[in-house]
């Protein structure tokens, strides 16, 4: 391949890692922009797992072998198997520049490297390929995992350029796996609220228009659990915030905790003592253990005075449920009441009858609703 081939090539990988939006799409930009690089046929992105002692395999591309899923859930090697991991997981190369790729062929080891891998040679031979190219990835000045490209039997087997070539390829997808680390990291902190860890109001949004969506194409059932943590104004004006947000966060570790027992289900802080969880396909029955489960410890916190819980679901008698925002108007209006009733355990919409007052609240247009939550809380 002539240098501007070759650029092309390294422009068109960059490219495709960029457009990522999540990192199993920069994954397999990166295996497949280095596949087409490289002429392969087939082409893998591996990583290192040094708690686990093992190679990890990421994205397979081209063409895969019958044991070969794109994406494997289990496919993992033990780095003891692959001397060559264990001397970059040392990092000997620290001191000498990057490290190098190399190439194995069915025959045995070729240009680049020196040294067999019997492991790599038994798999090439299994799997009808002919040679591969084998290049470390350093990201943060770490040995992070490996590029593998192979080629069919029967086709030019890797040489020298092709190895040094590789090893230009491992840069640039390095630099990629770093930019989508820190793409990652922007959406995440986007969507986290920084004091429990927990989902915030921007992830709920999108989570709940996602899941009424998937109500209204397949029937998915929806269900919404608002709690209002009783007693963190108290606890803020008599101990100092310092323990007001000692509060929020062991209220968010036993939300997360109830959360774990419906399958899927977001556990999110919308703010101030303001909490919520979001499951989608459990039905409410399930929801509502939960919610009682979660009263229940939430009492059992040595500050605060337990909490306010409204649960509304698209499987209780609500009406229909076209938008988001009516199933938000019901769980709050369900929390609003438990608040006002000092309910200990949740407020369910739909369940007090053909007049529930929790619907009728929702309903009802804003100004009427505003005067009605006030008197919920016992306000003139």
């Amino acid at each position: 391949m002539g240098d501007d081939r070759r650029l092309a090539a390294v422009v068109a990988l960059a490219q495709g890692m960029a457009a990522a939006r999540a990192p199993r799409e920069s994954w397999r930009a990166a295996a497949l922009g280095a596949c087409r690089a490289l002429a392969g046929g087939f082409a893998a992105l591996s990583v290192w797992e040094r708690d686990l002692g093992r190679l990890r395999v990421l994205v397979n591309v081209g063409d895969r072998a019958a044991d070969e899923e794109e994406f494997p859930e289990a496919e993992a090697y033990p780095v003891h198997q692959f001397p060559e991991i264990t001397e970059f997981l040392h990092e000997r190369w620290a001191s000498g520049g990057e490290p190098n790729a190399w190439v194995e062929t069915a025959e045995g080891a070729a240009e680049g490297r020196p040294g067999y891998c019997h492991q790599r040679v038994a798999a090439l031979r299994r799997r009808g390929r002919g040679s591969c190219v084998v290049a470390p990835i350093v990201l943060h000045g770490r040995a992070w995992g490996e590029l593998y490209v192979a080629r069919s039997s029967g086709t030019p087997v890797f040489d020298r350029a092709d190895a040094d070539f590789a090893t230009v390829l491992a840069a640039v997808v390095a630099a990629g796996l770093a930019q989508t680390e820190r793409l990652e990291e922007a959406r995440r902190l986007a969507f986290t609220d920084a004091l429990t860890g927990l989902a915030n109001r921007r992830a709920v949004d999108v989570r709940l228009e996602e899941a009424v969506e998937r109500h209204r194409a397949q029937g998915v059932v929806v269900s919404l659990v608002v709690c209002d943590l009783n007693g963190l104004k108290r606890v803020n004006d008599t101990c100092g915030h310092a323990v007001g947000d000692r509060l929020l966060e062991r209220f968010g570790s036993v939300l997360s905790l109830c959360g774990a027992m419906l399958p899927g289900a977001l556990a999110a802080r919308l703010g101030g003592d303001e909490f919520c969880l979001l499951a989608a396909g459990p039905p409410a029955d399930d929801v509502v253990k939960v919610a009682d489960e979660l009263c229940r410890r939430a009492g059992e916190l040595e500050l605060g005075e337990g909490v306010a819980c409204g649960v509304a679901s698209t499987e209780d008698p609500i009406g229909p449920v076209r938008s988001a925002r009516r199933l938000f108007r019901l769980a709050d209006a369900a929390q609003y009441r438990a608040k006002a009733v000092r309910a200990a355990r949740p407020v369910v919409a739909g369940r007090e009858g053909p007049d529930d007052p929790v619907v009728r609240l929702a309903d009802e247009p804003p100004r009427e609703r505003a005067a009605e939550r006030r008197s919920f809380r016992g306000r003139p």
